[in-house]
């Protein structure tokens, strides 16, 4: 993929991870990343930007992570957006039939997240 920069969504309630990410994404792989804080936002952001992919955080206050990617597949206007859930469990049995594009364990490494990214979507650069 030449000439197009990617676009993806972090979404995370700690701030500081959505700094480093966004960061890290930006600095390493050239992407233009958004962030939100939450699913409701996230969900709202994503009808309005439709990121390449969205990056997105398990537990959370409020809306959770599954109840946010439920809500995105089931809105026409989000429902195509790769997924990638960001999570400190260990547990994530079953959430690769639930239409995700793939889990990145939490803490990541920051110079190789773009890389995990990419290799989970597909991503040629």
């Amino acid at each position: 993929m030449t000439g197009q920069v990617r676009r993806v969504l972090v979404v995370d309630d700690d701030e500081l991870l959505r700094e480093v990410a966004k960061a890290s994404l930006e600095l390493v792989a050239g992407w233009s990343v958004s962030t939100a804080a939450s699913g409701v936002e996230a969900h709202e952001l994503a009808r309005v930007e439709h990121p390449d992919a969205i990056m997105l955080d398990v537990m959370m206050p409020g809306q959770d992570g599954p109840t946010t990617l439920t809500a995105l597949r089931r809105d026409a206007a989000t429902h195509d957006i790769p997924v990638i859930f960001l999570t400190a469990k260990n547990n994530t049995l079953g959430w690769t039939d639930s239409g995700l594009a793939g889990v990145i364990a939490k803490p990541f490494d920051a110079m190789r997240l773009a890389a995990q990214v990419s290799e989970l979507l597909g991503w040629q650069e």
